[in-house]
């Protein structure tokens, strides 16, 4: 991290943004020129190099994405559905090779066979349909079940615009502090990932004297499997906004930034559409009701890297610079976006806030667990017989998940990973053994992350499985550190060769590479990428022990 770099990104403030005017330059090409690149480096007074070494980062901004016309959606699910492959040969009818691209999760993981095309996602189309598409620029609908089992927390219907916003007068009229003790109440734990407590981080940043301070909302949360985000951001933007100005309002912070994913164009869309509204009904801006305090939105359209999932790498992102880790402390909450207090909560943490405020901190941490309270959205994918977004009570049953929410499986499948790339890969002789919160998951040795659920079919390898993993850590690292970095990709070539049959893999050797991974690198990407490897190891040694050496 460069603090001289925060400052000159900062400089001109969020309306004429360094990372924004990055992804206006590549607009037109998927690439910016060297000519525009000079420019921009020129008008925020930093170095070519900072320019050009953020924008071979991002997929779509890369001089590999230029005159990119279609993407194939590569993420877990898609994979392991194994349509991707005609996707890609209706695709090629229409397009040369070089101007097809890939994207990694388009959230449309409920059905599977995802592309891109002209600003828009599709999926389930079969070769006729993606021909009309291509020729007509057809509409991008979607659908899937949203229930609710047991207290609706997150999946509620919007009740209108008013009515919503009579709470945020209600908490304009009261001490800030009386909504963060409800908030640290309620015990709840960020739904991202991390589980790390919404409260503490209010009070870390709440307690930091600046002139400025902002509030982010992380959803470009990218885990293949996990459209739950998406969800939310589209179907309850409300909620989204209102916890934001909450928080800032807790903080003292004056600007919400949402920084939502490339590949979900719809969900800029839809939030500018709510933000406009707010600003409509005067709830933005400067002395919001009366009460003294301001506040405004920005959103920051992303560019395609996984990692800015990563808190201190979207930070970096926002400001122009390569999306890498940041070293801790100082923490966001202390020193974060322009060198000021930032506090960086996940989608899906921030919507829960209305719900807190409105039914009291009590009440929220009466629902669940005492460790994990209140609910968890949970994506169950295509291989379900009723694929979809359930929003469960934390310490439900996964076979209540499996079994009655999703109806079971389609086929055989011998495994669910759950949580994202990084998170466990839970053989189904295990779905009787847990519940849905972050203990159980964490007992058993797996990671709850974001809920999502990717079925691995029994007739995709496990070697395969486990290949794909590795190139995608490899792929999305942000090379900060070399445990990570380096180890990502020798772990894909370990597994690639294996999977070819043109070596054995060293046991010994693999066990200390992970172990390398997970206590030295820098951030939960490659600390987290072993886990899952761990587990196909223990579960799935059978299927897996013929690629090893012999002992």
């Amino acid at each position: 991290m460069s603090k001289n770099l925060s400052e000159l990104s900062g400089r001109k403030g969020l309306e004429t943004n360094l990372f924004e005017e990055l992804g206006i330059a590549s607009g037109q090409t998927g690439t910016p020129s060297a000519k525009d690149l000079e420019k921009i480096a020129e008008e925020f007074l930093i170095g070519k190099s900072t320019t050009y070494g953020a924008v071979t980062f991002y997929d779509f901004m890369k001089p590999e994405n230029k005159n990119k016309k279609a993407y194939v959606c590569n993420g877990t699910a898609c994979l392991c559905s194994g349509k991707q492959d005609a996707v890609s040969l209706s695709l090629e009818k229409h397009f040369k090779a070089d101007e097809i691209g890939h994207m990694t999760c388009l959230g449309r993981c409920h059905e599977n066979g995802a592309f891109h095309i002209n600003g828009k996602n599709y999926s389930a189309k079969s070769d006729e349909e993606i021909a009309t598409i291509v020729e007509e620029n057809g509409i991008s609908d979607d659908d899937y079940s949203t229930v609710a089992s047991g207290t609706a927390v997150l999946t509620s219907p919007f009740l209108g615009f008013d009515a919503y916003y009579e709470l945020l007068k209600t908490v304009l009229n009261e001490e800030p502090t009386k909504a963060l003790e409800e908030i640290k109440t309620s015990n709840i734990r960020g739904r991202g990932g991390a589980g790390f407590p919404m409260g503490f981080k209010l009070e870390s940043c709440r307690g930091i004297d600046s002139d400025q301070k902002f509030i982010i909302c992380n959803a470009d949360e990218g885990d293949p499997g996990a459209y739950s985000d998406r969800y939310l951001l589209e179907k309850q933007p409300h909620s989204v906004l209102f916890g934001m100005m909450i928080a800032g309002y807790i903080t003292g912070a004056d600007y919400g930034i949402l920084y939502i994913r490339a590949e979900y164009p719809d969900s800029s869309n839809i939030i500018q559409e709510a933000i406009n509204q707010l600003k409509a009904n005067d709830l933005l801006g400067e002395n919001i009701l009366g009460s003294g305090f301001n506040f405004n939105f920005k959103i920051i359209r992303a560019q395609g890297a996984y990692i800015c999932g990563e808190e201190t790498a979207l930070i970096n992102s926002i400001e122009g610079q390569r999306p890498e880790v940041r070293t801790r402390p100082p923490y966001p909450t202390q020193q974060g976006l322009f060198n000021k207090p930032t506090v960086v909560n996940n989608v899906e943490t921030l919507a829960a806030i209305h719900y807190i405020l409105e039914n009291g901190g009590e009440n929220y941490k009466n629902i669940g667990t005492a460790k994990s309270s209140g609910t968890k959205l949970v994506c169950l994918d295509s291989f379900f017989n009723k694929p979809g977004i359930y929003e469960v009570e934390m310490g439900t049953p996964l076979s209540t998940v499996v079994n009655d929410l999703g109806g079971g499986f389609k086929e055989p499948v011998k495994a669910m990973q759950i949580g994202g790339p990084l998170g466990g890969l839970v053989p189904t002789s295990k779905i009787d053994s847990l519940s849905v919160d972050f203990e159980s998951f964490g007992n058993e040795g797996f990671l709850l992350g974001h809920a999502s659920v990717v079925c691995v079919p029994e007739t995709f390898p496990m070697v395969k499985f486990i290949e794909h993993l590795f190139d995608f850590a490899a792929f999305e690292s942000c090379g900060k550190c070399f445990p990570c970095r380096l180890g990502t990709k020798r772990g894909h070539e370990m597994f690639k060769s294996a999977a070819n049959g043109e070596s054995k893999i060293d046991r010994e050797l693999l066990n200390d590479l992970l172990h390398t991974l997970q206590v030295g690198s820098l951030c939960a990407h490659g600390g987290g990428i072993p886990l899952p490897v761990q587990n196909a190891l223990m579960y799935f040694d059978e299927e897996l022990k013929s690629y090893f050496k012999a002992n």
